[in-house]
């Protein structure tokens, strides 16, 4: 059995980290901004595994950790796209640079 090491996980979860907050930072859609969110929660849920298994002392609490972060991020998004809907109803666009004002 081959054991992965630490800093494969890491690393993973580094990458998927710097994408996820480009996405955020520099995209104007807000279906992609939102995506890029869920991509750096899921860097931290690696980090929180990758801890659990291979941490000063191997237990399970980092998995349900992030078994919570999950959970979370899935209510997160249920709402973050009702907030969309409802903006795109109003505004017609999904550009955020339209969003940030309360007109009609």
């Amino acid at each position: 059995m081959s054991t992965v090491p630490l800093s494969a996980y890491l690393t993973v979860a580094l990458i998927l980290f710097c994408i996820g907050l480009y996405g955020a930072l520099s995209k104007r859609n807000t279906v992609i901004v939102l995506i890029s969110i869920e991509l750096m929660l899921n860097a931290a849920n690696i980090n929180l595994v990758a801890f659990s298994k291979h941490g000063i002392t191997p237990n399970i609490t980092g998995q349900i950790f992030t078994l919570f972060a999950i959970a979370i991020a899935a209510a997160e998004v249920a709402v973050g796209l009702a907030i969309l809907i409802a903006l795109y109803r109003n505004r017609k666009t999904v550009n955020i640079d339209e969003m940030d004002t309360m007109r009609n």
